[in-house]
């Protein structure tokens, strides 16, 4: 099977001919794996390690026209982005300060209109690269969401207190946001007819614990700005619509399975959600992505641990609508570990399953 095939067949929970596979590695673990392998300088280590999954992604700002870089400042540069932030940002630091918003106090937007979906300079960068994508990975298209998009524009601050205080204004707020990602990720199927896959959404919105919100004010302000885009792209004809979110969103699965949503990732073992437990109560309504326990189990380091967390999570995908992974693998997880990791991954990946009998 190609990955495309192999990833479709297991969010269709049906079994394809091995589990899928999809991680993402920090550029510190790169560098980390090629300073103990000099030989391999060559070597590119998504395809090393075999991931199935590719996500592509335009330039889905409101604004980009008018990102630009507006003074320097006593060593930092006041940078204005495509989300219309203002922000004061130094060249050698991760973080920024921001200072300003798209958003007037009174819920007006500063800067106008937003800039067409259309413009080919949002996806000119990946247009020249996509067949060669599509053949060689199952590519989905991204999206931001409506909650972590809107908050870029207002503050995020600024957005959970209207979301308590002010719900109308939120919810305008959120719709907006809603309609604009909703055009540019129609638009990226058509370019790149990726109708076959579909869409992610990511719209970070929980700690470790709990959502940033209640599932109440879930459903009244966020449900029909997800509603609209899961509609929109099913519409489309984007054949899976999966909700990306870091931390605990376990309180709103039902939501997301109500409004149509086909799966979840990166399900952040170390937030709560076990896709042992995940697959009993669900069954084949919410496909998983992910499961593997960056935070905890691997960065431990501990053999026995790693391997029986693996094949438990493994176990979750007996029947499809599996695909293996974690979030990240970051420099906290050992070279050794992640070996061992991957190959037990390796000895049992293959349909049907044949894991050892306590699993």
């Amino acid at each position: 099977m190609t990955s495309k095939e192999r990833v479709m067949t297991a969010l269709d929970f049906r079994q394809p001919d091995y589990m899928p596979f999809h991680v993402d590695f920090w550029p510190e673990w790169v560098e980390m794996w090629h300073e103990a392998h000099p030989e391999r300088a060559d070597v590119n280590l998504v395809d090393h390690y075999g991931v199935d999954i590719k996500i592509a992604i335009g330039d889905e700002t409101p604004y980009m026209t008018k990102a630009a870089t507006l003074r320097e400042e006593a060593g930092y540069e006041i940078k204005r982005d495509g989300w219309g932030r203002t922000s004061r940002v130094r060249p050698d630091a991760y973080f920024m300060h921001q200072i300003d918003n798209a958003y007037e106090e009174n819920g007006e937007l500063k800067y106008g209109d937003f800039d067409p979906p259309d413009l080919p300079q949002r996806y000119a960068r990946l247009d020249a690269i996509m067949d060669d994508l599509k053949q060689r990975y199952c590519v989905f298209v991204k999206t931001g969401g409506p909650f972590i998009r809107t908050y870029f524009m207002t503050g995020e601050v600024n957005l959970l207190m209207n979301m308590a205080g002010d719900k109308a204004l939120a919810r305008e707020q959120v719709m907006r946001t809603a309609h604009h990602l909703a055009a540019i990720g129609i638009e990226q199927l058509r370019r790149w007819d990726l109708y076959e896959t579909g869409v992610w959404i990511f719209d970070d919105m929980a700690a470790t614990d709990l959502p940033m919100f209640s599932p109440q004010t879930a459903e009244e302000i966020l449900a029909p700005a997800w509603g609209y885009m899961v509609d929109a792209y099913k519409q489309a004809g984007a054949k899976k619509v999966i909700m990306h979110s870091d931390g605990n969103i376990g309180p709103l699965l039902d939501l997301f399975i109500d409004l149509g949503f086909d799966g979840i990732n990166p399900v952040e073992y170390k937030a709560g959600l076990d896709c042992v437990e995940l697959r009993e109560k669900y069954g084949d309504k919410l496909a998983l992505i992910g499961g593997l326990s960056n935070g905890l189990i691997l960065p431990r380091g501990n053999p026995e641990e790693v391997r029986d967390h693996v094949l438990r999570m493994m176990s979750a995908g007996k029947e499809g609508g599996m695909v293996l992974g974690t979030h990240s693998v970051g420099p906290d997880i050992s070279l050794d570990i992640w070996e061992l990791t991957y190959e037990t991954y390796l000895e049992y990946r293959d349909y049907p399953l044949r894991l050892p009998a306590s699993y």
